[in-house]
């Protein structure tokens, strides 16, 4: 069956849409307003191979916190739904990326869990018009609709690079885990559920 979900929100403050197929090539079409939350989401399809196609209509008068975290629950809950009741999966992913200086290392599970431990040593206040803060916020609400564990460490100088690293580990880490095992029959718990 074909790994692909769209889930549309709409809200007082942004209206979301996403389309994922886990079983890509990594295309990615993504349009929120908020450009380096833009470049982000476009490496992390590119480097999971899952295809993303994301727009969001937000606030950003205001600032950009609604519309970093309402497109990244949106596609926590999209990432979720085609993965379904995730049996024959991996389920467990890591990764260290580095880019220059910086260096991001992942460990997720994908098997039904949310929870977030997140640690980027970002120093400035923003990033273009994203708040280096929506950083942290944003992935912490990915893993909580996306019923992921994730753990993130991204370190470095340059808040671009510590950034860029951190969401490359996660996008090798997510493709990992998302990967059909053709060896596992039903879900990888001993449970046998999520």
């Amino acid at each position: 069956m074909p790994r692909i979900a769209t889930i549309e929100r709409t809200t007082l403050e942004t209206k979301v849409s996403v389309t994922v197929n886990l079983d890509g090539a990594g295309i990615t079409t993504v349009t929120t307003g908020v450009g380096f939350l833009d470049h982000l989401l476009t490496s992390l399809g590119h480097h999971s191979l899952i295809d993303l196609s994301i727009s969001c209509e937000g606030d950003v008068h205001i600032d950009d916190h609604h519309t970093v975290e309402d497109t990244m629950l949106v596609l926590g809950e999209t990432l979720a739904t085609a993965l379904g009741d995730r049996a024959g999966i991996s389920r467990y992913g890591n990764a260290i990326v580095p880019m220059d200086e910086a260096l991001g290392t992942c460990a997720i599970d994908v098997g039904g869990r949310p929870y977030s431990s997140i640690q980027a040593t970002l120093q400035g206040p923003s990033i273009g018009n994203f708040t280096t803060q929506n950083f942290e916020h944003g992935l912490e609400a990915l893993a909580r609709t996306g019923g992921f564990t994730l753990h993130l460490t991204a370190t470095g100088r340059n808040d671009h690079h510590v950034a860029e690293a951190g969401i490359k580990s996660v996008a090798r880490a997510l493709r990992m885990a998302v990967a059909v095992d053709d060896r596992r029959v039903g879900i990888a718990s001993t449970k046998g559920t999520t």
